[in-house]
């Protein structure tokens, strides 16, 4: 074994990794579909639709914010299978009809349930990638939910025009049971016990959140923010402009670039720091944005989708990896959920006070105020981590 190369492709490693792609394929698949099974199943209203979509985003939150204390109490592992064995419980009660209450009760407990697994396969591969390769493997575990947001939603979308609600279900619960059985043979090292100054008794806001991470947890939410344009609204420039064809690839095409790019930015970050892949990524995530705010073609549309995939996926991932790194590791959990909290802050509040503009400005207008506003989080970068490491960076030459 090279110890100047330690490996990274472990089998702990790919299995975690296929436990977290078989959540978010899960998690998109659902996304895609469950606001028109609540029409027309339970003849739920537009708002109460969309309520029924958003709440998982909130049982999300809700477990992380929960699990990001307790995993180490717990244990890694443990909280891993419970969290994996509640997903797959909570799937199967999508075959049963109580009512639309039960429903958007079920799909809170749904998102918490994910919250927990996610939180818990995201601390898991932070303990066991080798601290020479955090950030190229943070990389490429990241990778497993970007195939999971490109695969899901198209799957979800095919399904629902040639089978049945049932069938979609089955398939979750299928995979949700996979998911459990593999993660029964994921090893995970003991973890040094924290030092006992760390326990202290009352409630203190450091329980919950992980100040190191905080400060990138921050541009991750502005980031995650100006992104959710694109998740949520992407398919409604598309018919504004009609580009609906094009639009059916965009996320392919995402996913594409950041499949190629992953390789080299994770290694970049490793050798270079996070700065040599922030700046250049804002710059391109901004590109992309302003490329949709002024394209009328398929070519422009499916150019716009690599750029943004270029910038946004591998910022997504090496903030990530900046946040583990700059936490010890009994706090790996906290650090994780703090940035995953921040995520799906970003990603679920975003379509809804974005919603608040669009009526005044349109798409194009919006897409085009977002790319400045990407520009400006560069700087809020700089503020909270790049001109540290940057100091650093200066006073080891």
């Amino acid at each position: 074994m090279n110890k100047n190369n330690p490996p990274l492709w472990t089998k702990d490693f790919i299995v975690t990794a296929l436990v977290n792609f078989f959540l978010v394929l899960i998690f998109y698949l659902l996304m895609v579909t469950i606001a028109v099974y609540a029409v027309e199943e339970y003849g739920a209203s537009t708002s109460e639709a969309g309520l029924v979509t958003g709440i998982f985003i909130l049982g999300a939150l809700a477990g992380r914010l929960v699990i990001g204390r307790t995993i180490d109490k717990i244990g890694r592992k443990q909280t891993l299978v419970i969290g994996l064995a509640l997903f797959t419980l909570t799937t199967f009660f999508y075959f049963l009809n109580f009512g639309l209450p039960f429903l958007m009760l079920n799909r809170f407990l749904h998102g918490m349930t994910l919250g927990m697994a996610s939180t818990a396969a995201g601390t898991i591969v932070a303990q066991i990638i080798p601290m020479r390769r955090k950030g190229e493997g943070i990389g490429y575990f990241s990778l497993s939910s970007t195939l999971a947001t490109a695969f899901g939603p198209f799957i979800g979308l095919m399904m629902s025009q040639y089978s049945s609600y049932e069938m979609i279900f089955s398939v979750c619960l299928a995979l949700g049971v996979v998911s459990l059985a593999v993660s029964l043979f994921v090893y995970v090292p003991p973890v040094v016990a924290p030092p006992a100054t760390d326990e202290t008794k009352g409630f203190k806001i450091s329980d919950y959140i992980e100040p190191k991470a905080v400060p990138i947890a921050l541009v991750c939410l502005a980031i995650a923010l100006c992104y959710s344009s694109v998740l949520s609204f992407i398919n409604f420039f598309a018919m504004e402009e009609d580009l609906v064809q094009a639009a059916s690839y965009f996320f392919l095409v995402y996913a594409i670039a950041i499949l190629v790019s992953r390789p080299f930015t994770g290694r970049l970050m490793d050798l270079k720091g996070a700065n040599f892949v922030m700046y250049p990524a804002f710059a391109i995530f901004a590109a992309g944005l302003f490329l949709l705010s002024v394209t009328s073609s398929s070519t422009g549309l499916l150019v716009a989708g690599a750029l943004i995939g270029l910038g946004f996926g591998n910022m997504q991932s090496t903030t990530q990896a900046v946040a583990v790194k700059l936490t010890p590791p009994h706090r790996m959990g906290l650090a994780t959920s703090t940035f995953f909290i921040s995520m799906d802050a970003g990603l679920g509040f975003g379509p809804y006070l974005l919603g608040f503009v669009i009526p005044l400005i349109g798409y194009s207008s919006l897409y085009g105020i977002l790319g400045f506003a990407v520009l400006a989080t560069a700087v809020l970068y700089y503020l909270m981590h790049g001109k540290k490491e940057r100091a650093e960076a200066a006073a080891l030459v």
